[in-house]
C-alpha cells in the first residue's frame, strides 16, 4: 500500500530545498518520513520459549502523521466517556467563505483563533437566549482546514447536546427534537462575530497581507472587502441528532484525530504522479479519483499543518475544564447518571489498548505460546536536533 511516508521520503528533501520551508513544516515532514523506522530507534523483543525475535521501531507521534492517530484517538475517546450525558447530541458545522481562505493561509493562528471564538460565542450566547433554549450548554469543537480534495476548506465540527443546565442550576432544560437554534440565526450571528474579531485584529495590526491580498493593508480596500463578506450568506448546517450517547464518541472519533488524508485513500504513486480518492460533494458526494504531481500533493498536505502548539480540540460551557467537576456533575445528578468517585485511572499501555481494541496480544509470540520480552533497546540512527531551534510559525 502506498503511504504519505513513501511520497515524502522520495521527493521530500528536494521539495524542502526548492521551497525553503519554515521549520514547522520541515519538522512535520521529517517526522512522517522517519516514523517507525530505524532512524527513531526502537526495541528488540525475544520469545522466552522459542527464542523468536522481533524488532519494533518507534512512532514519531506527530499529530499530522497518518500512522500515529489511531491510538491517540482511542486514548482521547476513553478519557471523554465520563463526560457523556444520556441525551441526543447534534453535529453542527460552521464554515468560513472561500474569500477568506488565502488570508487564513498567511495568518493561520490568528484566523483559527477567531474561528474558535466566533463559533463558541455564537452557540453559547444563542443557547442562553430564552427564545431558543434559555440554558447553559456544553460542547466540543474541532477545527479542520481541508476539503476532500486537500484544498483549503476551513470549518469547525461541533458536538452539541440537545439541552442544557438551567441558570439556577436546579434542572435540565430539554431542547426541541430539531436543533433548538435556527440555522439562519446561527449563520448571521456567526458572520457578525467572526467579522467583528477580524476587524479588531486588523486594526490591532495582527494580520499579515502578502502576495494576492497585499492590497488589503489599505483601509478603504479592506473595508470594501468586509462589506462584501457581510452581504454573503455564510454556510452553517446541522445534521440530525445521534441515536445514543455511545454513538457520539464513535462519530466524534472520526474527526478528532483525522489528518488531511489517510493512507488508504492513496491509490498510486509512480512517474512523479499521485492518484488519490476524493468525494465530490457538488456531485452527490460521488467518489472520484484525482491525479496530481507529487510536488502538488506535498504542497496541499502541508497547507494543513497546524501552528506550533495550537490546540485543535476545545471544550466550552459546562464541558470546559473549570466547569467539568461542578456543573457537569450537577447535570449528571439531575439526569440520574451514576457519578463515579474521582480517582486516578491507570493508563493503559500500548499493548493493553491494542488488545482491548483488536483482541490481538502483541506480547504473545507468533510462533508459539510464549511471551515476547524486551531484550534491548535500539538507539536512533540520527542525532537529535538541538533543544533550542527558532520556531517559524
Amino acid at each position: 500500500m502506498i503511504e504519505v511516508q513513501d511520497i515524502f521520503a522520495e521527493i521530500g528533501q528536494k521539495y524542502c530545498e526548492e521551497h525553503n520551508l519554515p521549520f514547522q513544516l520541515r519538522k512535520a515532514m521529517i517526522n512522517i518520513i522517519t516514523c517507525r523506522t530505524a532512524q527513531l530507534g526502537g526495541h528488540m523483543d525475544e520469545c522466552d520459549k522459542c527464542g523468536h525475535t522481533k524488532i519494533s521501531y518507534n512512532s514519531c507521534r506527530d499529530r499530522h502523521c497518518p500512522k500515529c492517530q489511531t491510538l491517540s484517538k482511542e486514548r482521547w475517546i476513553e478519557n471523554r466517556k465520563e463526560d457523556l450525558l444520556p441525551i441526543p447530541y447534534f453535529h453542527v458545522v460552521f464554515t468560513i467563505p472561500h474569500e477568506l481562505e488565502f488570508l487564513t493561509l498567511t495568518n493561520k493562528k490568528e484566523m483559527y483563533s477567531i474561528l474558535f471564538k466566533a463559533t463558541s460565542e455564537t452557540l453559547l450566547e444563542l443557547s442562553r437566549d430564552r427564545k431558543y433554549l434559555g440554558a447553559e450548554i456544553g460542547f466540543t469543537t474541532i477545527i479542520h482546514s481541508w476539503g476532500s480534495n486537500l484544498m483549503n476548506h476551513t470549518h469547525t465540527h461541533n458536538i452539541v447536546p440537545s439541552g442544557g443546565l438551567s441558570f439556577n442550576g436546579q434542572k435540565w432544560v430539554n431542547s426541541k427534537k430539531d436543533f433548538f437554534i435556527p440555522v439562519k440565526v446561527l449563520s448571521r450571528k456567526f458572520r457578525g462575530k467572526f467579522l467583528y474579531y477580524l476587524k479588531k485584529d486588523y486594526y490591532d495590526n495582527k494580520l499579515r497581507f502578502i502576495n494576492e491580498i497585499e492590497e488589503l493593508k489599505y483601509k478603504d480596500i479592506f473595508q470594501c472587502f468586509i462589506d462584501s463578506l457581510y452581504k454573503k450568506e455564510w454556510v452553517v448546517y446541522c445534521k440530525p441528532p445521534f441515536g445514543s450517547a455511545e454513538h457520539v464518541l464513535e462519530y466524534l472519533g472520526r474527526y478528532t484525530h483525522r489528518v488531511a488524508i489517510s493512507n488508504n485513500r492513496i491509490v498510486a504513486f509512480e512517474n512523479g504522479l499521485v492518484v488519490f480518492k476524493w468525494k465530490d460533494y457538488r456531485d452527490n458526494s460521488k467518489e472520484k479519483y484525482m491525479t496530481v504531481t507529487a510536488e502538488e500533493f506535498i504542497r496541499r498536505f502541508l497547507l494543513h499543518v497546524l501552528p506550533y502548539k495550537f490546540v485543535k480540540i476545545r471544550h466550552y460551557g459546562i464541558l470546559s475544564n473549570r466547569n467539568r467537576i461542578t456543573k457537569l456533575n450537577k447535570c449528571k445528578y439531575i439526569l440520574k447518571v451514576l457519578v463515579s468517585k474521582i480517582r486516578e485511572k491507570a493508563k493503559l499501555s500500548t499493548a493493553e489498548l491494542l488488545f482491548k481494541l483488536t483482541g490481538v496480544d502483541i506480547n504473545k509470540c507468533p510462533c508459539c505460546s510464549g511471551k515476547m520480552m524486551t531484550r534491548r533497546k535500539l538507539k536512533p540512527k540520527r542525532f537529535d536536533p538541538p533543544e533550542k531551534i527558532p520556531i517559524i510559525i
